[in-house]
């Protein structure tokens, strides 16, 4: 790319390193004004490093190098100074006020809805409201933020940014909690956002929504600029070998549909009910599991779909029966799912996942500490020993086992997730979103762990906001629609076009019910 004057915002010859590991190593990287410009790159490339520098969250003498914002040397030594000058930043792992309701998140901080020292709840609520109508999203701004889903709680983040009407706006992952819809309904956002002058700074992995959205890219390795691309010279093998530096074997690895009988897990009549006779997001599931197999659930968001993972976890109270290995079991708890030879990875790895209190084995060995115990007394060596060992086997790129969480990439912090539920061998595997927010390469490092492990025998639930994910992957597929099961798939029927068609059927279907008992 050539030097051009319209440069909005750069990044030249920036070094940063933390506890000695060299994160960027003399980045050059600069975003012309009213273009949307993909950040790329695997997990633990620099990207998160480089954007929070730009944001103020690395402070300025805390790297080398210099930014520039409209051609002027800056140093933000905190984000409010990079706000102040137009710069906002919503990052991968979003930061909330649980008991705060929707309003009071998106204007935190600011105090020109009152008058003196007072804030108008009123003016606040309806400029919230205001915000998400223009932006069309369908969130109550009275609602607490504790009562909202993941992909609720970014997209609130998303707005919270954008209220300042800023000059640049850099998006890390914002589409990774997100269902088709929310995605198509987020970009119609930052075309008009575009449109309107506003350059973006966009972080992701998922190459289709480079190709769809983005003007130019850069792709960053070890800490390095491996590429930079306008987007007349798009295409995925090349970011990808970018990326990589090789190129990417087949995405979804090729594996036998299980022709076993056995049923591992059985559903009928599941409710989630969040008081009497009230449902929250389920209603009346029913399926059977069987050994070796890989059953996705797709859906949009708000169609139930962690609602049921949850209540088969024993995280949310139900209503019906569940069955495992043909005998009924009673799940009230988490541990009483474990008992019952279920795992689950949650969708939320920062939030309801990871203990940043804890080190990268303890993070393995936490919830297993029984398999290290001998008459009530924990063995050290070989607790270390199983964390040491599950690192090797899932590839954890980590300094060691006691190694800060808070330093490892996405990928391998959810690889730690994966460490553990593995950890005690379980026979039914439910996963919330096993891919979210983690690199190409560490996606195919993933699927072949979950083909592996159905192919020992293990029953996997994977629940996906991604239905190219879900298509690609799973032997079959449920369709959820408004916490029911309202179509079912095969491998060879299963497209995305069908899927949407079913849920779009169902639907109407409701829609048509509702009036006619209106009437």
């Amino acid at each position: 790319m050539t030097e051009d004057t319209a440069f909005v915002i750069e990044a030249l010859g920036i070094v940063k390193s933390f506890s000695g590991v060299q994160a960027l190593r003399g980045i050059d990287f600069r975003v012309r004004r009213g273009e949307i410009h993909a950040l790329l790159g695997q997990n633990g490339a620099g990207k998160s490093t480089l954007v929070k520098i730009l944001n103020g969250v690395h402070s300025a003498g805390s790297y080398d190098g210099t930014i520039r914002v409209n051609g002027a040397a800056i140093a933000f030594r905190t984000p409010g100074e990079a706000r102040e000058r137009g710069v906002a930043y919503v990052p991968q792992e979003i930061e909330v006020f649980e008991q705060l309701t929707v309003a009071e998140n998106v204007f935190a901080g600011q105090t020109s809805l009152g008058s003196g020292f007072t804030v108008s709840q009123r003016k606040m609520e309806a400029r919230a409201a205001a915000l998400f109508r223009d932006f069309g999203l369908p969130i109550n701004p009275k609602s607490l933020m504790a009562s909202l889903s993941a992909a609720q709680r970014h997209l609130v983040m998303i707005v919270r940014a954008l209220a300042t009407r800023p000059a640049v706006l850099m998006l890390d992952e914002p589409t990774a909690s997100l269902s088709g819809a929310e995605v198509t309904r987020l970009f119609a956002l930052l075309k008009r956002l575009k449109a309107q002058g506003t350059t973006m700074i966009f972080i992701t992995h998922r190459l289709p929504e480079v190709m769809a959205l983005c003007d130019a890219a850069t792709v960053l390795r070890d800490g390095r600029v491996a590429a930079e691309l306008a987007r007349g010279e798009f295409d995925a093998d090349r970011i990808i070998a970018a990326m990589s530096g090789q190129k990417m074997q087949r995405m979804y690895p090729a594996h036998r549909t299980p022709d076993g009988t056995r049923v591992l897990l059985e559903l009928a009549d599941l409710s989630v009910e969040e008081r009497p006779g009230a449902h929250l997001g389920v209603a009346d599931v029913s399926f059977q599991l069987r050994a070796g197999e890989i059953l996705g659930i797709a859906g949009l968001l708000g169609s139930g779909r962690t609602e049921l993972l949850s209540a088969i976890y024993g995280l949310l109270p139900y209503r019906g029966r569940i069955a495992v290995g043909g005998k009924p079991v009673a799940i009230h708890s988490t541990a009483d799912a474990r008992r019952a030879g279920i795992a689950m990875l949650t969708e939320d790895r920062k939030r309801t996942g990871l203990l940043f209190n804890l080190p990268v084995g303890g993070n393995i060995t936490i919830g297993n500490l029984a398999l290290f115990a001998r008459h009530g007394l924990i063995s050290g060596e070989r607790e270390e020993s199983a964390a040491v060992k599950a690192m090797r086997e899932l590839k954890v790129k980590a300094r060691s086992s006691s190694a800060a969480v808070a330093h490892l990439s996405g990928g391998n912090q959810q690889k730690l997730l994966f460490a553990r539920v593995l950890m005690n061998a379980p026979k039914i595997l439910l996963l919330d979103e096993p891919t979210k927010g983690v690199d190409v390469a560490t996606r195919s490092e993933i699927y072949r762990l979950i083909v592996d492990l159905a192919e020992t025998g293990v029953g996997l639930v994977v629940v996906s906001s991604e239905l190219e994910e879900v298509i690609g992957l799973c032997d079959r597929s449920l369709i959820m629609a408004d916490g029911r099961i309202v179509g079912e798939m095969s491998r060879s029927e299963a497209s995305e076009e069908a899927v949407l068609k079913r849920i779009a059927a169902a639907q109407a279907e409701k829609a048509r019910g509702v009036v006619e008992s209106a009437a």
